[in-house]
C-alpha cells in the first residue's frame, strides 16, 4: 500500500510539474512575442532546450532570411568533414589571394578591405596561410577574405550538400562574400532560422562530424568576438558557442549556451529589414535574456 502511495504521490508530482513546465513556455512564448512584435522589422525565432527536446519555441522558422555570415558554420563543417575524408589537411597552408571569380559569369573581383571585419588578414595576402588559420579568422573575427578562400577549396556545392545530410533543407551556400554580379541577380547564401537550428544541435550532440571535430568547433565558436547579441546580458559564467551575422538591414546569431548547472539549449535569433539596426539588436538581446531567465532554473 505503502508503495502504491509513493508511486501515486510520484506520478502527480510528475503531472503537476509537466502543466507548470507548459505554463512557463506559454509565458515565454507571449514575452517573446512581445518583444519582437516592438522591433521595427522581421524577425525569427528558434530555441531549442538540448535536454528536454519538447521544451521549444518556433516563431518564423521557415522564413528564408540572407544567410549573411552565418553560412560560415557550413563552410566550417565541410573543412572538418573533408579533413576527415582525407581531401584536405587542415595543417595545410595555402596562398592568401585576394582574386575570386563571380558566379555569374567568372569575372574576377576582389574584397574591399574597408567591408571586412578582419582588415589585418589583408597584410598577409600574397604569403602562406595555414587552412586552420583561415577558419579560425573566418569564424571568430568573420573574416570575409578568409572565408573566400576556404570556399574554393571545399566547394559551396558541397557545402549545401553536407548540410542536407545534417537535415538543414533549405539553407543554401551559393558562393562566397561580396560577388556584387550574383547578389544582383539574387544568387546570396540564404538560411532559415530552423535550419540554422538543425546545424547548432548537430554541432553540439557529435553529429555534424566526428565527436573530436564537433567538440573542435565548438572550441572555436566560443572564442567568437562579436557579442552583441545572444551573450550581451547573459552571465559571465554562461559560456556561448556562436556565430554571428550582418550586412545592411540584417543581423543574425545562431548559438549553442552553456549554463553552469550543465543546462544547454540552442538559440537562433535572425532579423532583416531593421530600420534601426542598433536598437533592432539590443532588443534581440532582450529576447536571448528572456530565455536564458526560462531555462537557468
Amino acid at each position: 500500500m505503502v508503495k502504491r502511495i509513493l508511486l501515486f504521490v510520484g506520478v502527480l508530482y510528475f503531472i503537476s510539474c509537466t502543466q507548470n513546465s507548459k505554463e512557463n513556455l506559454v509565458e515565454l512564448s507571449k514575452e517573446v512575442t512581445n518583444q519582437i512584435s516592438k522591433i521595427e522589422g522581421d524577425v525569427a525565432v528558434a530555441f531549442l532546450d538540448l535536454n528536454n527536446s519538447e521544451n521549444s519555441l518556433l516563431i518564423n522558422v521557415d522564413e528564408k532570411f540572407h544567410a549573411a555570415s552565418t553560412m560560415k558554420v557550413p563552410v566550417m563543417i565541410e573543412l572538418y568533414k573533408q579533413q576527415a575524408e582525407g581531401t584536405i589537411n587542415l595543417k595545410d597552408s595555402v596562398l592568401l589571394k585576394n582574386e575570386f571569380k563571380s558566379i555569374v559569369d567568372g569575372s574576377l573581383y576582389q574584397m574591399d578591405i574597408g567591408e571586412d571585419s578582419d582588415d589585418v588578414i589583408y597584410s598577409k595576402i600574397g604569403t602562406q596561410q595555414q587552412l586552420y588559420d583561415l577558419m579560425y579568422g573566418m569564424i571568430i573575427l568573420s573574416s570575409n577574405l578568409a572565408t573566400n578562400v576556404l570556399i574554393e577549396i571545399v566547394d559551396a556545392k558541397k557545402t549545401t550538400e553536407t548540410m542536407r545530410t545534417l537535415g538543414a533543407d533549405k539553407i543554401e551556400v551559393l558562393r562566397g562574400v561580396e560577388d556584387i554580379k550574383a547578389y544582383r541577380q539574387g544568387l546570396s547564401n540564404s538560411t532559415t532560422a530552423k535550419d540554422l537550428l538543425v546545424i547548432m544541435k548537430a554541432i553540439a550532440e557529435g553529429k555534424a562530424g566526428t565527436q573530436e571535430d564537433c567538440d573542435k568547433m565548438i572550441s572555436i565558436l566560443k572564442d567568437q568576438k562579436w557579442k552583441d547579441m545572444i551573450p550581451k546580458y547573459l552571465p559571465e559564467n554562461v559560456e556561448v558557442a556562436h556565430k554571428t551575422g550582418s550586412i545592411t538591414g540584417v543581423h543574425h546569431d545562431a548559438a549553442i549556451v552553456y549554463l553552469p548547472n550543465g543546462k544547454r539549449y540552442v538559440l537562433v535569433l535572425l532579423s532583416k529589414n531593421l530600420k534601426d539596426f542598433d536598437k533592432g539588436t539590443d532588443q534581440l538581446a532582450q529576447v536571448s535574456k528572456s530565455i536564458y531567465d526560462y531555462i537557468k532554473d
